[in-house]
């Protein structure tokens, strides 16, 4: 019976996807190809576009919406800035005016080099025309990034990056990156050289779609590309095709519809597990505006999710919660075009407000394999908060956001968010691959490799999300 349940499930999601593709248009004209990063900097991507109405909970479509562009613009060598210390190398590009753009980052060629140095940036903003302070960008080297020695990391597509920093829409940037200065013998030197094929990164998260009806509402299949109605019918167990939002359910409804679906991954364990909290309201990637076309085709998948790890964003806190849609996509093209990645790193994103957005394309029920804790990526989920919590602290809504999410994700496999589990390490900075690390379920990046995120603010309070995720599901 248990076979037949699950071949049942498999049919149902794979008529699902043969449907859609069948229903779909074909994959996208030459007229909306995106601008890629590896084109000169004289490389215009599509026209500036007005700013959109703020909506509080975005549920937008994907119909309408304006692809974006990447623009990329080599460093070159600046004279030493005394404003920033001692003289060291400094790369970066004077005060210049640039078609609109509202995230910025700086990458270069090789992926395991760190940037050793200090990355700032002051942008103008496109409706006051004023300049901004100076920014810094903070420099995120290796620990976010698929697993050493997968397909994804030895692509040849990867690069190293900064974190990326969301400015708002701008029409002007200046960015300076200059090389850490460390004391030997009472004199200031060099940690070393800055690595080779810096470039600032310029994104255009494109035009918010409009809203179009009720948030459940699927439109009309064939306004669907290929790649959306792949992305949206391994969701097809939980909402219609096209579906802007996959709706919440009490805890009871979702116990009930594990038991009437079986059509979930692990659903046979999960389906009599009286531990699992209510499924929460989830914006789908069609509802974010996702360009399915950015992405890789294929889904990458691992055998279970065991553990969630917390992230920040480190894009900064200057963002309102109707833009978060808009945040997200800037963050996506940023991974993909930008840093080298086959899709958005991470599994899932929570706004200021504590929307809960799908992140990494291949199901939100799923054991999606994502780029978010080099390491441990496997038969792990990571989260990303969107913001800065350093010396922040994240606002309740978003803790509670994490902690609706984890108990109903983690219910699905059986973990305990209160619990300690183990992973096997893929390679870091703290733990040899192979070795078996003992973790909490609910764990900060930091945990799992030697980095500030998700930010000190935040890593305070993941005992709350613990407590509160336990609590949702019945513990």
């Amino acid at each position: 019976m248990s076979t037949i349940r699950s071949m049942r499930g498999y049919l149902a999601s794979s008529i699902a996807v043969t449907c859609a593709a069948a229903l779909a248009l074909p994959v996208m004209s030459p007229s909306n190809a995106l601008a890629d990063t590896s084109r000169p900097a004289t490389a215009e991507g599509p026209a500036a576009v007005a700013r959109p109405a703020a909506l509080e909970a975005p549920t937008v479509s994907q119909a309408s919406a304006v692809p974006g562009s990447t623009r990329s613009l080599p460093l070159v060598p600046l004279s030493s800035d005394r404003a920033l210390g001692a003289a060291a190398p400094v790369q970066g590009l004077p005060r210049r005016d640039a078609p609109r753009f509202s995230l910025v980052g700086v990458v270069w060629d090789d992926p395991d080099t760190e940037l050793r140095g200090i990355v700032q940036v002051r942008t103008r903003s496109a409706d006051t025309g004023k300049w901004s302070a100076w920014q810094d960008v903070e420099t995120h080297n290796l620990e976010h990034a698929a697993d050493p020695d997968t397909d994804e990391r030895t692509s040849g597509r990867v690069r190293g990056s900064t974190a990326p920093l969301w400015v708002g829409e701008s029409d002007g940037v200046e960015v300076r990156v200059q090389a850490k200065l460390d004391e030997t013998d009472g004199r200031a030197v060099t940690s070393g050289p800055l690595p080779s094929g810096l470039r600032l990164e310029l994104v255009d998260p494109g035009e918010e779609p409009p809203p179009q009806g009720p948030e459940l509402e699927a439109p009309n299949a064939t306004s669907l590309t290929a790649e959306s109605a792949a992305a949206s019918a391994v969701n097809a167990d939980l909402a219609p095709l096209g579906a802007t939002t996959i709706p919440e359910l009490t805890r009871k409804q979702t116990q009930e519809d594990l038991l009437a679906t079986r059509g979930i991954e692990a659903a046979e364990g999960a389906a009599t597990n009286p531990y699992i909290g209510p499924r929460p309201r989830i914006v789908t990637r069609r509802g974010w505006g996702a360009d399915e076309s950015l992405r890789e085709r294929h889904f990458s998948y691992t055998k279970s999710v065991r553990a969630a790890f917390v992230h920040h964003s480190a894009s900064g806190n200057n963002y309102r919660c109707s833009q978060a849609a808009s945040v997200i996509r800037s963050i996506y093209r940023y991974h993909v075009k930008s840093s080298g990645w086959r899709d958005i790193g991470y599994n899932f994103l929570v706004d200021k407000c504590g929307n809960i957005y799908e992140g990494r394309a291949g199901g939100v029920t799923k054991p999606v394999k994502g780029a978010h804790t080099l390491g441990f990526n496997s038969n792990s989920m990571g989260i990303a908060v969107l913001g800065s919590f350093s010396g922040t602290n994240p606002p309740g809504a978003a803790v509670q956001g994490v902690a609706r999410l984890t108990a109903w994700k983690l219910g699905l496999y059986g973990a305990n968010p209160a619990g300690k589990t183990y992973l096997k390490s893929g390679g870091g900075n703290l733990f040899r691959k192979g070795k078996n690390v003992r973790l909490n379920v609910i764990s900060g990046h930091r945990d799992g490799f030697a980095t500030e995120c998700p930010g000190a603010r935040l890593y305070a309070k993941l005992h709350q999300a613990r407590t509160t995720s336990a609590r949702y599901q019945g513990r």
